[in-house]
């Protein structure tokens, strides 16, 4: 029966399958690969090991890193390497190495070619450095693998400190080539400290202050202590002395707990604020000076494991010290808290590490390190800031001197606010009635009107909408001003867009018998990622321009793309005129607010000189350029030039509503329309409109409101103002899809603007459809008949 047992573990073990590689390889990770075998009472010789009977034995890692915390058995790491180079006849240098410094003792065995094993090497930082076959901080053994062989290798590895295997395997090439990372890290942070360390050393020398000097003894300590564990100590400060190699390490934590606590006492004034927190600190100095005489007096493995507890218990209070500074006022508390959280949360990460209960990464390993660097540089600051603090009191003499012309600047800077709120306000308080008279003048246009009468409705609702413009250029002046405008990112349709543009400003120029040519480079993507909406208005700033300074000709609108770059599509736009031109002052004032190139009384051209400034403005807001080129009588070219982005991923430019179509099912009396409106007049007159069309009308003046007038009263279709205190449209669209028999009821939005991204919001919040304010009379009639007369009537 035992034979058979060991048949079966014999096949068992067979069947593992080797690492295999190539030339190519640069460089892999052992843990997950590797077969491990604890050995608790550390008397197992590599006769017994390597026998069919302790195959079993061996259990599959399958981590990155074998992590047995502070564990006294010894651990037999088994590895069966198979390197099948592609090419053959090119030898290949790989190196096994195990990147954890500090470990007492590592054995390699390798087939002797006897069907045995031989000790190939024996190291670890309780010999001397000189017993390592390359001289490095981590352990690297020189591997010769035949090609297209198996071979099977036995690590051997027994430590008092934490057990901690990072097994990886390199060749020869790419170790080199990945050594300067680890070189500079490491050399970054002991830059760090010893600049600090020098620093703080100066100013105590200066200032004779008692905290530089524990300080300075913390750093010391605190920097000896990662050489130690990183292994640099080793190999360069003593590395014939395996004995201090071991006993630096808990007494190096020691001696920093100990300064850091008297450092804290002394920068914290604890005795003063705190005297609990003092009494901790204390028995924390007496616990690491207790840890400093066991490293020198009891074996390794006690002392590091008191040290390790020592080095979380005192992080922590340390951390809370700085805490209950802050809560009494403390100012410096502020650095030594930020300081403190930094070298924390590295000092846990890498204690929990050592503990076993974090995997072994390079983060883990190095994370005390770089938050110790981190705390280092943030103590400093905040030992200076106690000198500042000396300095404030002649600072605050300049600084009642400087009073009166401070008071006077601040008065300017209230004075340029309150007028730029004015404009904003009256802005905003002007589209409310300019909105209720062009909505009146749309109803008007309902109503037989005779000759005369029908020309001064057109020319009322053209001076209205020309009002409405500029009350809309001022409010966008106005929010880039105060910094509320910031540039969206999302897909749009580049034919789309100028197809709009030409759609807009064509029959302005026809009006004016101009042509207008629209160029768009046949070679450009049409499904581009950026702010649509302010490239639209933009340009549309310089063909209003164009369009009214041109008498003959025509304006053209060419659109390119300079060079092609990846993941990217630089865009160049030029707007052409043909007309008046005009010699730019050399002060650049033709970008400036209200700036005209005629400005007295008799001037030509109305307008508030404020198109070109918003223009510009905006196309730096969209990381662009503006430039331009005009003769007088030659016309003139305004050269927009900016990047836009390719869509990560294929997808649609933009929500689109399906409207559906349809012959009239249904009499607009046969229907009831809630319109949800704050604005009293806004809300008059689209219910003129409703009414004029012969809908039954209610209304509702928020959000909460309509949501109760649907609860109690069955409607054909809610008319949802987007822009409402409180409860907003959206909102509001999201909770009454919510009620019972909402879930398909027509909701159409109104939007204040129709460029500011108002209807995609209005897609993804579930509405319908949208239209822009101001409401016309006969696209209103358009969208009722489509998602109201069309459809049958709605069953409750």
């Amino acid at each position: 029966m035992r034979y058979g047992l060991f048949i079966i573990f014999w096949l068992f073990s067979s069947l593992a399958q080797a690492v295999e590689f190539d030339e190519h390889t640069r460089y892999i990770t052992l843990g997950p690969l590797m077969q491990v075998f604890e050995d608790v009472r550390g008397d197992a010789t590599i006769e017994e090991v390597s026998s069919p009977a302790l195959d079993a034995s061996f259990r599959q890692n399958g981590k990155p890193v074998l992590n047995a915390g502070y564990s006294r058995s010894v651990f037999w790491l088994r590895l069966d390497l198979l390197f099948r180079p592609t090419q053959p006849g090119k030898p290949k240098t790989w190196l096994l190495e195990l990147a954890y410094p500090p470990l007492d003792h590592l054995d390699l065995y390798l087939p002797d070619g006897n069907g045995g094993y031989r000790l190939a090497e024996r190291t670890g930082d309780a010999l001397p450095f000189s017993s390592r076959q390359i001289q490095q901080s981590n352990y690297l053994f020189d591997l010769d693998l035949q090609p297209d062989q198996t071979q099977r290798i036995y690590l051997r590895v027994q430590s008092q400190g934490s057990m901690q295997m990072p097994l990886g395997l390199w060749s020869g090439r790419a170790f080199i080539e990945e050594q300067p990372l680890r070189i500079y890290v490491l050399g970054i942070i002991y830059g760090i400290l010893l600049v600090m360390l020098v620093y703080n050393l100066f100013i105590f020398l200066s200032v004779r202050d008692t905290s530089y000097l524990y300080y300075i003894f913390y750093i010391a300590s605190f920097g000896l202590y990662q050489i130690s564990v990183n292994g640099a100590g080793v190999q360069y400060f003593w590395p014939d002395n395996p004995w201090w190699a071991n006993v630096s390490t808990p007494l190096l934590i020691g001696s920093a707990a100990l300064f850091g606590c008297q450092f804290a006492r002394s920068f914290l004034h604890t005795a003063e604020h705190s005297l609990w927190v003092d009494r901790a600190l204390r028995l924390l100095m007496a616990v690491g000076a207790l840890v400093v005489v066991l490293a020198l007096t009891v074996s390794y493995a006690v002392s590091l494991r008191v040290a390790t507890y020592l080095a979380l218990l005192f992080t922590v209070v340390i951390f809370t010290a700085g805490v209950l500074a802050l809560l009494r006022g403390m100012r410096v508390a502020r650095y030594f808290i930020i300081a403190w959280s930094a070298f924390l949360i590295g000092g846990v990460i890498n204690t929990l590490m050592v503990l076993g209960y974090l995997p072994y990464t390079f983060l883990t390993m190095y994370a005390s390190q770089f938050g110790s660097a981190l705390e280092v540089g943030l103590l400093s600051l905040a030992l200076a800031d106690r000198i500042n603090a000396m300095k404030e009191e002649r600072a605050r003499i300049l600084q009642q001197a400087g009073a009166e012309l401070e008071v006077l600047n601040r008065e300017l800077a209230d004075s340029n606010r309150l007028k730029d709120e004015f404009l904003a306000t009256v802005t905003h308080e002007l589209r409310t009635p300019m909105n209720g008279v062009i909505g009146s003048l749309e109803l008007m246009q309902t109503v037989r009107m005779d000759v005369e009468l029908e020309q001064y409705q057109k020319t009322a609702a053209s001076s209205a909408r020309d009002m409405m413009r500029m009350v809309n250029d001022i409010l966008a002046l106005t929010e880039l001003q105060a910094g509320k405008l910031y540039p969206r990112r999302q897909p749009f349709s580049l034919r789309g867009l100028f197809d709009g543009l030409r759609a807009q400003y064509c029959q302005k120029a026809t009006d004016k018998g101009l042509t207008f040519d629209l160029e768009l480079d046949a070679s450009l993507p049409d499904t581009l990622e950026g702010d649509a909406g302010k490239l639209a208005q933009s340009l549309g700033y310089l063909l209003d321009n164009a369009i009214k300074f041109t008498h003959q000709g025509g304006v053209a609108v060419r659109v390119s793309s300079p060079s092609a770059q990846t993941g990217n599509v630089p865009l160049r736009i030029e707007v052409r005129d043909t007309g008046i031109g005009f010699t730019a002052p050399a002060d650049g004032s033709l970008y400036q607010h209200f700036k005209q190139l005629d400005g007295s009384m008799t001037r030509q051209y109305g307008g508030l000189g404020i198109g070109l400034a918003i223009c510009r403005q905006l196309v730096e807001l969209l990381d662009g350029t503006l430039q331009h080129q005009s003769l007088p009588g030659q016309g003139s070219v305004f050269v927009v030039s900016l990047l836009l982005s390719l869509p990560a991923q294929p997808r649609e430019v933009a929500l689109v509503a399906r409207r559906p179509t349809g012959s009239p099912r249904r009499h607009p009396e046969q229907c009831t329309v809630l319109v949800v409106e704050d604005n009293a007049i806004n809300q008059l007159v689209t219910r003129g409109m409703l009414l004029k069309l012969g809908y039954r009308v209610r209304t509702a003046d928020n959000g909460a409101e309509a949501l109760e007038r649907l609860r109690t009263e069955p409607m054909d279709v809610v008319l949802l103002d987007c822009q409402m205190p409180v409860m907003d449209g959206f909102a509001t669209c999201r909770a009454l899809r919510q009620l019972p028999g909402c879930a398909d009821l027509p909701v159409l939005a109104i939007t204040a603007h129709s460029h500011s991204g108002d209807r995609e919001r209005c897609l993804a919040a579930g509405m319908s459809d949208y239209m822009a304010k101001p409401v016309k009379y006969l696209e209103l009639q358009t969208l009722l008949h489509d998602w109201v007369l069309s459809q049958p009537a709605r069953t409750e």
